[in-house]
């Protein structure tokens, strides 16, 4: 079904029995949040297995006789932000395709149209994976899950043999330089290694098959004009560098072999010192933007996960103050934080074979101990952590090379007692991004934060304990009494204002969390409520202002 076809089936009193993808609830006045995220999760998982595009959840019917009863869950509008509660805690950041208000014989309904879950992956609603059963979601049954996996690692594209390929399409400096990182990863081979011929090398080190050069071979070893062994997959990096007006300015594009391209990829990034603004002895005086781990374990978990199967580049952009690094391919763990959490190899690779042969060449960590290692690195700089973007069927992953927020940075500085996943809430604070109701509540319960959503604050009890007042208070503002005070006071002394004149007077006492937009918004409130009181009047016009204390104050 789709959508224009649940809407008639509503209108006409026509809707079909629930099944494994069409779910009804009366939702009368409300519905439990987590509730709602594992019937999300088993909708999604039903709807890929029986290869449909989207699955159906409708509040306001009653499951019994399709009768339609009428919902007031979120009357009061507030329905969009559902989308960011749900990306906020299932794998990848999938939500709602589309929420719609509809209205049968005067009784209001609402239609969540429910994605199918990506091809390999099953979708997860805070790292538990759900499927439909006769009493609502449960548990996604392992017969179903391993369904669902084996779509995507149906065959691994990274251990096919090149045909007509041999040793000496590979490059003699990639092979020398894969021997001597072999070595580092087992130094107890060094004595075998010198009696290997580089046929029995690269078996040893699951780089060929039985002396046959597969595709890892050409990708990580391979001379630069073997790459069309691979087409039309291609193996290139591209670096890209952008000023502060993200327009591009410079870029390179690197070839197989590509343990050699990382070398050169890393060498033409900046990695300029980078001067801390000092807060007492919390911080050295200057020190590396990226932490050199990082840079290469992104470039090299981009070579190890990318799906070469869509013949597209892994990119390089190095920005103004971060570098972001992206490669094509669903996400196969399913979420980062589930990643941090179980701190584990994964069960699934995308390209198990060249995975193994990079972990042999020490180019990678195990999935897992390599990302959390990325963010253990920034948590130790007082950086802010490493940004996913799990989007559009690529891994995006930003690393900023800077304090954002020196009060953030001041709580990771003197509170060694937050756990990394405490760390990575208090990140979105800092990033301005939403808290999920969950992670905001646990961040109140400890005091770590204040204000309404979604504009958290570190919260003055914090900022005293770390000596950062001045910056809460700005952060914070002033109460909308003090504001509405400044701007009376002010045209009382002068007779009369106009808007140019309440900016400057306000602008910066807002907020500093506040964008231009923002605080414009919050002023033309502050005026407008006052005119509402019969407190001030605008005597010129909506372009030009010109307010004066009112005559009939109310």
């Amino acid at each position: 079904m789709n959508k224009q076809t649940i809407l008639e089936k509503l209108k006409n009193h026509d809707l079909p029995s629930e099944n494994e993808i069409v779910e009804y609830k009366e939702a009368k006045t409300s519905f439990d949040m987590d509730k709602l995220g594992r019937y999300f999760s088993a909708l999604s998982n039903e709807a890929n297995l029986q290869g449909l595009k989207s699955a159906w959840l409708i509040f306001g019917i009653r499951d019994v006789d399709k009768c339609v009863i009428g919902t007031e869950f979120r009357r009061s509008g507030n329905l969009n932000s559902l989308k960011n509660d749900i990306a906020a805690q299932t794998n990848g950041g999938i939500s709602f395709l589309e929420i719609i208000e509809s209205e049968v014989n005067l009784k209001r309904v609402i239609v969540f149209q429910i994605p199918a879950a990506l091809r390999g992956i099953p979708t997860s609603w805070k790292g538990f994976c759900y499927g439909r059963s006769d009493d609502g979601a449960r548990a996604l049954s392992d017969e179903k899950r391993d369904r669902i996996r084996n779509q995507g690692i149906e065959s691994d594209w990274s251990a096919e043999v090149c045909d007509n390929a041999n040793v000496y399409d590979l490059d003699p400096i990639a092979l020398s330089v894969a021997k001597k990182n072999y070595l580092l990863k087992f130094p107890n081979k060094a004595a075998e290694l010198e009696s290997w011929s580089d046929i029995t090398f690269l078996n040893k080190a699951k780089i060929t098959i039985k002396d046959k050069i597969t595709r890892t071979a050409i990708l990580l070893l391979g001379r630069s004009e073997s790459e069309h062994f691979l087409s039309p997959a291609e193996g290139k990096i591209r670096w890209i560098l952008k000023d502060s007006s993200l327009t591009e300015i410079d870029y390179q594009i690197e070839s197989c072999p590509l343990i050699l391209s990382v070398d050169i990829i890393y060498n033409k990034i900046r990695n300029l010192r980078y001067r801390y603004i000092k807060d007492g002895t919390l911080f050295p005086d200057e020190a590396d933007r990226y932490e050199p781990y990082t840079i290469r374990e992104a470039i090299n978990n981009c070579i190890a996960h990318q799906d070469y199967s869509l013949g597209g580049r892994i990119n390089v952009i190095e920005e103004e103050d971060r570098l972001v690094f992206s490669n094509l391919g669903s996400f196969i763990p399913g979420s980062v934080e589930r990643v941090i959490q179980e701190d584990a190899p994964e069960e699934k690779y995308r390209n198990r074979f060249l995975a193994t042969a990079m972990f042999n060449l020490n180019m990678v960590d195990t999935i897992g101990s390599g990302i959390k290692k990325m963010f253990t690195f920034q948590r130790r700089r007082f950086f802010p952590l490493p940004e996913y973007d799990l989007s559009e069927n690529r891994v995006k992953v930003s690393i900023i090379g800077k304090v954002l927020d020196m009060d953030y940075a001041s709580v990771l500085a003197r509170d060694n007692s937050l756990s990394l996943e405490e760390i990575m809430m208090l990140d979105k604070v800092q990033k301005r991004k939403a808290l999920i109701s969950v992670e905001a509540a646990h961040l109140r319960r400890k005091r770590l934060i204040e204000g309404k959503r979604p504009n958290y604050i570190i919260s003055a009890k914090l900022a005293k304990e770390i000596d950062r007042k001045a910056e809460y208070t700005k952060a914070s503002g002033l109460e909308k009494a003090k504001y509405f005070e400044l701007i009376t006071n002010c045209i009382s002394q002068h007779g009369d204002v106009n808007r140019q004149d309440v900016n400057r007077l306000l602008w910066d006492v807002l907020p500093s969390w506040m964008s231009d937009k923002q605080k414009n918004t919050k002023i033309n409130h502050l005026l407008a409520e006052l005119s509402k009181d019969g407190k001030i009047e605008n005597t010129g016009s909506d372009f030009r202002s010109r307010w004066i204390l009112s005559n009939n104050p109310s």
